[in-house]
């Protein structure tokens, strides 16, 4: 049986306008979260149509189970994303050709690759989740608290449930592929893609949103491109597209380091994402969940809910 619970989430994005800076205090963070979003459409509709495929090879019945819900979770993930940025889009519609390609992208990965392909894609790229959201998650204070708690609200209920199906992708992988060497043979070529996207959302932003409300190139998050940029501004200056900070330059460098090593282990041979550590922000979403909390407003919700906590008697 699994233990995967598909939770469909509506975060009204649609009731009033949703900035693309929705973490004031961390223009870096809110241009790579928004190109998650991005790319979260394209590669969870991927998933679903791979899901779909491999239906008819599953001959197990648990491994069947386990596939249903967690192509279930990543539809509602798409659909939450595809609202958010829907939103962007009305405030900046250029962001719909970024869209188009970003979709675009995966839809020629479904055309021109195997199913064995994606899997392995789906497999490797959910692996490196819980480490790289464990990270985040652990940092929410900084990274989601300042924000629109909209979006906000948004990623930490994807990013937990991406920890809940932490071993789902790496479950159908083994079952239907099984071959660790070829997983690990792909993986280059799959975080190229992965990069080609990013890069895709990013240009778009730098493209179509006016950079005195992005506040930096959404490029800045690419190592190379944070390179070229300096030596070319340092001749042209105009030339500049904004400034290049890196989202997670506040973060611990200890919990980044311990990010990338996780990242790492993720790509090894008989890797279990099972034993992985958790957020503990995770087990306090679902227990909050699971008792009627509005996790929709994660942070609204707890201002409300603490306003409204009766006072303690005074005992003389």
């Amino acid at each position: 049986m699994t233990d995967l619970h598909p939770r469909k989430m509506d975060f009204a994005f649609d009731e009033q306008d949703v900035p693309f800076l929705w973490n004031p205090d961390n223009p870096a963070w809110s241009s790579m979260s928004n190109a998650i979003s991005f790319l979260a459409v394209g590669f969870e509709k991927m998933i679903v149509k791979a899901i779909m495929q491999a239906k008819p090879r599953m001959t197990d019945p648990e491994v069947a189970e386990e596939a249903m819900a967690f192509m279930r979770q990543e539809g509602h993930h798409s659909t939450a994303h595809r609202q958010h940025v829907k939103a962007l889009i009305k405030r900046y519609p250029g962001l719909q050709n970024t869209l188009d390609a970003v979709i675009g992208e995966y839809d020629l990965l479904t055309e021109a690759t195997t199913l064995n392909y994606r899997l392995a894609y789906t497999a490797d790229l959910e692996a490196t989740f819980t480490p790289v959201f464990k990270l985040m998650l652990d940092n929410d204070a900084t990274l989601f608290r300042p924000g629109d708690d909209r979006v906000a609200s948004l990623f930490i209920w994807h990013f937990v449930e991406e920890v809940e199906h932490r071993s789902s992708a790496m479950i159908i992988f083994n079952s239907l592929v099984g071959e660790e060497l070829y997983r690990m043979r792909m993986a280059p070529s799959i975080f190229t893609h992965v990069m080609k996207v990013m890069r895709i959302a990013c240009a778009g932003f730098n493209q179509h949103v006016p950079i005195k409300e992005r506040k930096v190139d959404s490029m800045s998050m690419f190592a190379t491109h944070r390179t070229k940029q300096k030596v070319l501004t340092s001749f042209a200056p105009y030339l500049s597209k904004g400034v290049m900070p890196r989202a997670f330059d506040d973060l611990p460098r200890g919990e980044q380091l311990t990010a990338l090593a996780g990242i790492v282990r993720s790509q090894m041979p008989n890797h279990d994402p099972t034993h992985a550590k958790l957020p503990t922000l995770a087990d306090k979403w679902f227990t909050r969940y699971d008792a009627g909390y509005d996790c929709t407003r994660w942070y609204t919700a707890e201002s409300r809910e603490r306003r409204t906590d009766p006072v303690p008697a005074v005992v003389n």
